[in-house]
């Protein structure tokens, strides 16, 4: 089968897209061949050598993606030959044939692409835990989002309005606000802006992928308001003074999408959720960039560049 590799750490031009030996599906597995294959952060994060990655070379990144299943291992049951399947966190996904544990399949609906459900999963997860589970939105909540024409900051923007809440944006630039505007923000900044002392007091509730933002975001909440931490696309943040959430019971939490997930059930009842609000019209999943698996270099470089807007999957 076909894969996208790399042999050293190091930027795009490490890349290869090469022969490897076929995937299997052993016990308890299904084997998919993929259709469609997210491309995230972290694959970059992996690339470079930042986070830890198991195995010996040829490494084959990605975690994320669909596909149709071409074979059963001993023992499953509950899926045949032709289904269409998702996954959300399965390693080696950047190749032709996947095997996927039956423990992680997520069946898609009918009414769901497979292309769709390659970009919504990872993001469109942790977006829906974040206003549910971390900080559980309102009716009338003001919630501040970072990265908010990210693809979290997009599937979250929708979720907060969805639930009756109201977002306020934090972006780079004109365009990606215009495109949070678009799904709804009801307002948006640019991180040159003053926003922390623009926005002080106002905010319910803050959701900051940034990590360097984090005091900025403590400003921008109320007292009594909540700042959700899930992220460090802009560096370490700031120790955290338990004093100033003493005089002001200000509230911070951590969120990281793999709490969540805790079991087959768990994983398959939130992804249909996101499926269902997604189909119902709650949510819209803008076009994703696609790029041919042979084309992974530029498809890295592109996310890498932060120009992008909406989802970037490859395609086998």
């Amino acid at each position: 089968m076909k894969a996208l590799v790399f042999n050293e750490f190091g930027n795009s031009d490490v890349l290869q897209y090469v022969d490897v030996p076929d995937a299997t599906a052993q016990k308890g597995e299904i084997l998919l061949s993929t259709t469609a294959i997210g491309l995230n952060f972290a694959d970059i994060y992996r690339r470079k050598g930042n986070y830890h990655i198991v195995g010996e070379p040829p490494y084959v990144l990605g975690y994320e993606g669909a596909g149709v299943v071409v074979a059963i291992g001993e023992g499953v049951t509950e899926f045949a030959a032709g289904d269409r399947v998702a996954f959300v966190d399965v390693p080696l996904a950047n190749a032709e044939l996947v095997a996927v544990p039956v423990s992680k399949a997520i069946p898609i609906p009918a009414a769901i692409r497979d292309d769709v459900a390659a970009s919504v999963l990872l993001q469109g997860l942790t977006a829906s835990y974040l206003a549910k589970d971390s900080y559980a939105i309102k009716y009338g909540d003001v919630a501040l989002v970072h990265a908010v024409a990210g693809g979290v900051g997009q599937m979250l923007t929708q979720i907060i309005t969805s639930l009756g809440g109201q977002v306020i944006g934090l972006t780079s630039s004109e365009e990606k606000a215009e495109v949070a505007r678009k799904l709804g923000a009801e307002e948006v900044l640019l991180y040159s802006d003053n926003w922390a002392e623009k926005l002080a007091g106002k905010i319910d509730v803050a959701y900051d992928s940034v990590g360097s933002t984090l005091m900025d975001s403590f400003s921008a909440v109320r007292d009594k308001g909540t700042v959700v931490f899930y992220g460090m696309s802009g560096g370490d943040p700031s120790a955290v003074d338990p004093r100033m959430l003493m005089d002001t019971s200000k509230t911070l939490t951590g969120g990281d999408l793999w709490s969540f997930l805790t079991s087959k059930d768990e994983r398959i009842k939130r992804s249909h959720a996101l499926f269902e609000m997604i189909s119902s019209g709650k949510i819209t999943v803008n076009q994703p960039r696609k790029f041919s698996l042979s084309e992974g270099k530029a498809a890295h470089d592109l996310l890498e560049s932060r120009k992008s807007t909406g989802k970037i999957l490859l395609i086998p």
